[in-house]
């Protein structure tokens, strides 16, 4: 991975709302790298601050330290007019809840457009038309759908609606933010094939929020997993599974659901307890613990797990 080209950088990302006394630190000192036509995974409970990361970067939340580097240029803060046009274009959002990203009073067509009218000014009806028709069809929906409202269709549909009108703006990279969660099992499979096709038909790189674990090994080459606004873990997904460190990381893989029921009934069931770490003297840092594979632990934990790693 590391002689790939980074598209994308966070470095010691913060976002704070609210001001004086009521400030809450919603993410704080996140980094990382998302390499070009790779899906990186960001998984953590609700409220971990997945959804605001996502949100940072492409610009609807704006960081109070630290930045966000795509392509080696900052986007985060005040840019240039024309470097925000860029963004606007080259990094597409798809959104969690399908019932309520897409404009109930708006037809298809104008829906999937609508970030045209920015991006390419001089496009005539007849051009517009035809890319609408192009994007519904990459996602599997038929042309003639663009004529309809959102309230025709199923929760799977709508979400196909959603990418498509990311694709649209022909995009490098897509922040997928959890866009499965509100789909029926029997949609979701469907959603994350077409989202890896999309992947290696177009060169896409995915940032990728969700809190299902058995997902994210699908679909992700590599996971961070965040705690309250602090990523805890990153790591190449199968050595995430296989060498889970943070005892956070131990009791998010716990909870994944064993389709045998007797397997199901025997496993151990972990619970974080923050209280394990015992950080007063002995503060945590961000540590490259083997190749690829980083923990946040304090130099006791980093003995132990690198105790664990050698067995």
């Amino acid at each position: 991975m590391e002689n790939r080209e980074v598209l994308l950088q966070v470095k010691n990302m913060e976002v704070t709302f609210g001001h004086r006394k009521n400030k809450f630190v919603a993410v704080h000192g996140v980094s990382f790298d998302i390499y070009q036509g790779e899906t990186f995974g960001l998984v953590g409970e609700s409220g971990s601050g997945k959804t605001t990361i996502g949100r940072a970067i492409i610009r609807i939340n704006p960081v109070s330290a630290g930045e966000v580097l795509y392509k080696g240029q900052r986007i985060s803060g005040k840019i240039s007019k024309e470097l925000d046009a860029e963004v606007t274009q080259k990094i597409q959002m798809i959104f969690q809840d399908p019932m309520a990203s897409l404009n109930e009073r708006a037809k298809v067509d104008y829906i999937v457009s609508e970030g045209l009218t920015n991006v390419r000014k001089g496009l005539s009806n007849s051009e517009r038309t035809s890319m609408v028709s192009n994007a519904l069809s990459e996602v599997g929906l038929l042309p003639e759908f663009a004529s309809r409202f959102p309230h025709e269709f199923s929760g799977g549909q709508r979400q196909r609606i959603g990418i498509a009108r990311s694709l649209i703006m022909q995009p490098e990279f897509i922040i997928a933010d959890e866009p499965i969660s509100a789909l029926d099992v029997s949609i979701r499979a469907q959603v994350l094939n077409l989202m890896s096709r999309l992947q290696k038909e177009k060169g896409l790189t995915y940032l990728f929020i969700a809190h299902d674990l058995s997902v994210m090994r699908f679909i992700c080459h590599r996971i961070a997993v965040i705690h309250k606004g602090v990523i805890v873990e990153l790591a190449e997904t199968e050595d995430l599974f296989r060498h889970p460190l943070h005892p956070y990381t131990r009791a998010l893989l716990s909870a994944i659901p064993m389709p045998d029921p007797d397997s199901e009934q025997e496993k151990v069931l972990l619970v974080y307890d923050p209280s394990c770490h015992h950080y007063e003297d002995d503060p945590p840092v961000w540590t490259e613990i083997e190749p690829g594979h980083y923990v946040m632990a304090n130099q006791e934990e980093l003995n132990e797990y690198r105790r664990q790693l050698s067995q």
